[in-house]
């Protein structure tokens, strides 16, 4: 009664009365509003379809709140799963249809809590931390679709990563449940530990009639080539333990072996060959001297010293992973984050992905009988393609082994590519690590076929004080229609560039930039005033060229971003004699290089020339003025894997060294010079690089009697 009174004595001043309108406004909103939320809350808990996923989202998923279905034991079992399944075959590609954006929509079953009709669960675990994160991952990406109608694949919410957990019958009479299973079609099942004792077969014993299996131990027995997916097996120490990436090159170990539990012929073998190579090889075995509550998963013992796993891999340049009970091993992914070589013994195994990684870049596979010729085969190999390994390695950790996500998206990726091989991923994009990354420049193994033709190119001018030739060459190139902009780069110190007015007048941006010494490698720089993504380089003295001449190198350069594509060809030989390489210039039906005298080339590369450039070759060319041209055709060839491309005929560049009275390459040392260069060039990259080809572009009325209007490059000189 007194709060009831001292509302009212309070209520006026704080709350004006109401008209009586403005009453029946509000009353009758308020209703409004009840009936909405009453009509939303029966809606709510009205019964649902089990394919819907509108009131199911990942972060309320949990075994205990799922609904529960009892499987009877008169349940269909499906086959166990046919060898002859291919996509063409099995899988309903027409339910994936076309779309703009050339991607599969995956649509993930509601968890629903399987068990027999005892109430006793399908598996002894339910849903395991690895399966929820694949699913959590799939889900929050592009590839993710909660309307069943529109899906082209189909992820069940059962846990099949590990077989020991499972009931195999029961889980397959789960499988059949499933309101799309439809005999398995367009259907994917994750498992990684697949087998049990005492075979330990190599893909997973549920029986799943024609659905598609990323299987983490495949064997060449088990694998459908093109229908399943080989996947790693997760290692939980990645998302326990990090190991910040090491810098590739010599470690303290060359071989070390850390699994425990392998077969005890391999482990007499290992010990052999500990003690024929002594401190070299680091032969790691299970801890038993561990003090209460040291977990024995992180470390590794040898001889009563402890070492701690994984951060002793990081000690060693290969790292051995031989087959255990299963083919499939947790220590691979361990190997890959520590940056370590993978020497991989499992005949038969399927390697994670390898459909699409090139495994040859970052591991060596010996086969098991030649287990006792390892140290041998792996010393045979060069320390900078060790080296390239190790990094390799590691990059495949980082975007395909690292996660669940990793795994699991890459694995849709694999399925997608299959799907719309139009748009798939190529190999440069699956296996090349982005090596430099700067936010203006792209690389030209990642560019479209044909890069757009508006912005053009920019002619890179290197020059001295030959002011008259310099001045000619500018005026020359400046009729090229795609010329988008000039760029001198001014190599004397001690003599000032002419004045502005004296300059040629042309139609497009002229710069000139003063260096601060007088190094060929300037003419590489990657300078701010490229915005191109093609250059041309041109000596100061190659006036030859045609307009016409230069324009159709453009062109074949357009179709060909990742080379080099120039006019002056030259070719390595290997002189039996001498025992070493041989630069040659002389006509022949061969070419391994284009002169960057007169070449178009990504500007990208000028990156990579100016940081990037192996051991000391920049400052070896530099140092003797010459064969920077050598130098650059040795990058991209070691980049692209691809020989360069020569343009035009030969008429005019016999002998571009010898344009000039004063030119470098008077020098009687010069040619001798350039055959030390090729052969130190190929020391330092540990390889020849070099691809030899009997190729030339030429335009295709060139040789023809037509009317010189018919012809798009009319001024190109004959042979």
């Amino acid at each position: 009664m007194y709060a009831s009174g001292k509302y009212s004595s309070r209520g006026p001043a704080l709350i004006p009365r109401m008209k009586t309108k403005h009453r029946i406004y509000y009353i009758t909103l308020f209703s409004v509003v009840l009936l909405g939320l009453i009509a939303t809350g029966m809606f709510q808990f009205w019964p649902h379809s089990i394919e819907s996923a509108a009131d199911w989202t990942l972060d309320k998923r949990s075994v205990h709140d799922a609904p529960l279905v009892r499987l009877p034991v008169s349940s269909p079992i499906p086959e166990r799963g046919d060898l002859s399944c291919r996509m063409h075959t099995c899988f309903d590609v027409y339910r994936c249809g076309y779309n703009p954006k050339n991607r599969i929509k995956v649509y993930i079953y509601p968890l629903q809590k399987f068990v027999d009709e005892l109430g006793v669960p399908i598996s002894s675990t339910g849903l395991s931390r690895e399966y929820n994160d694949l699913l959590s991952a799939i889900s929050d990406s592009d590839f993710y679709t909660d309307d069943v109608t529109r899906a082209c694949l189909f992820i069940p919410s059962i846990d099949v990563l590990n077989q020991n957990s499972l009931r195999i019958r029961e889980t397959a009479q789960a499988l059949t449940m499933l309101p799309r299973w439809d005999k398995g079609m367009n259907h994917l099942l994750f498992n990684m530990l697949p087998g049990g004792p005492p075979d330990y077969n190599t893909a997973l014993d549920v029986p799943r009639d024609r659905a598609l299996l990323a299987g983490g131990g495949f064997s060449t027995w088990t694998y459908r080539q093109g229908y399943d997916v080989s996947i790693p097996v997760y290692s939980p120490l990645s998302a326990d333990v990090e190991l910040p990436e090491r810098q590739p090159g010599p470690r303290h170990y060359f071989i070390l072996s850390s699994q425990t539990a392998i077969h005890r012929e391999y482990r007499a073998e290992l010990e052999r060959l500990k003690e024929e190579n002594g401190e070299a090889l680091l032969l790691l075995d299970k801890c038993s001297n561990l003090s209460q509550g040291v977990a024995s998963a992180r470390k590794r013992c040898y001889k009563g010293q402890v070492y701690d796993y994984p951060q002793i891999l990081q000690e060693s340049s290969f790292c051995v992973v031989l087959r255990g009970a299963r083919l499939g091993q947790a220590a691979l992914s361990d190997v890959l984050q520590a940056g370590c070589v993978p020497v991989i013994l499992a005949d038969s195994y399927i390697l994670p992905f390898s459909e699409v990684l090139d495994w040859k870049r970052a591991s060596v596979v010996i086969p098991e009988e030649k287990l006792s010729e390892m140290y041998t085969i792996l010393k045979s190999i060069p320390h900078r393609q060790v080296e390239e390994m190790q990094r390799q390695a590691r990059w495949f950790w980082e975007a395909y082994f690292s996660s669940m996500k990793a795994i699991g998206l890459t694995t849709l990726q694999i399925i997608n590519d299959r799907i719309y091989p139009y748009a798939a991923r190529t190999y440069e994009q699956w296996n090349n690590p982005p090596v430099v990354k700067w936010s203006s420049v792209n690389s030209p193994l990642f560019l479209p076929l044909i890069p757009p033709r508006a912005p053009g190119f920019t002619a890179v001018v290197l020059t001295y004080d030959r002011v008259e030739s310099l001045f000619r060459v500018i005026t020359e190139i400046s009729k090229v229609p795609s010329l988008a902009k000039l760029l001198v780069v001014w190599n004397n110190q001690n003599k000032s560039p002419p004045e502005e007015s004296l300059w040629p007048k042309i139609g497009v941006p002229l710069k000139v930039v003063r260096t601060k010494e007088n190094k060929l490698s300037n003419r590489f720089f990657p300078y701010d005033e490229i915005e191109t993504e093609a250059v041309l380089a041109i000596d100061d003295d190659i006036i030859m060229l045609t307009s016409d001449e230069l324009q159709f190198g453009y062109e074949v350069w357009r179709e060909f971003p990742d080379r080099l594509v120039g006019y002056p060809g030259r070719l390595h030989l290997w002189d039996h004699e001498m025992g070493k390489w041989k630069y040659e210039s002389e006509w022949t039906n061969e070419v391994s290089m284009v002169l960057t005298g007169a070449a178009f080339y990504h500007k990208y590369f000028n990156y990579l020339y100016t940081y990037k450039m192996p051991g000391d070759i920049k400052n070896w060319v530099d140092a003797h003025m010459n064969c920077e041209d050598i130098a650059m055709n040795f990058l991209v060839a070691n980049i692209t894997g691809k020989a360069p491309i020569k343009v035009t005929p030969r008429k005019k560049f016999k002998c571009p060294e010898c344009t000039a009275i004063d030119g470098l390459s008077l020098d009687q040392t010069h040619m001798v010079e350039r055959s030390e260069c090729i052969n130190k060039f190929a020391s330092v990259f540990g390889t020849m690089p070099l691809k030899v080809v009997e190729h030339r572009a030429d335009p295709v009325l060139y040789k023809d009697d037509f009317p010189e209007k018919l012809k798009s490059f009319p001024n190109i000189g004959s042979l």
